[in-house]
């Protein structure tokens, strides 16, 4: 049996550090809901603004956006709609959720309120 997102991270120490240092900022966000998915965790605000997936050592991040990120730190990017692009950020260290990545993580949220 596939284990889940909660499993995923719980079973891997980086994962877990990273997941935590996360959701410490991202949970401070006015009216965030996190909803556990079978392979992931979305956290929502009035619409889901942001992915988390976890991975062998480290967490995929996916940040919805109005626009492309340009970044090296990008992973991929994916326009799903005219005004929306899921940016794709692969963070294998707790020190990877800095500033800039928690800048368009609040840029997302400010798309949904």
């Amino acid at each position: 049996m596939a284990r889940s997102a909660r499993e995923r991270i719980e079973g891997d120490p980086v994962s877990s550090s990273i997941y935590g240092a996360l959701m410490d900022q991202v949970l401070a966000l006015e009216g965030c809901e996190l909803q556990e998915k079978a392979s992931s965790f979305h956290v929502a605000h009035g619409r889901a603004f942001l992915g988390i997936h976890p991975r062998r050592g480290g967490i995929l991040v996916n940040i919805v956006l109005g626009r492309e990120l340009t970044s090296n730190r990008v992973h991929r990017a994916e326009r799903v709609s005219a005004n929306r692009w899921h940016n794709e950020v692969i963070v294998t260290e707790p020190s990877g959720i800095d500033a800039e990545l928690l800048g368009w993580i609040r840029e997302g949220y400010a798309l949904t309120a």
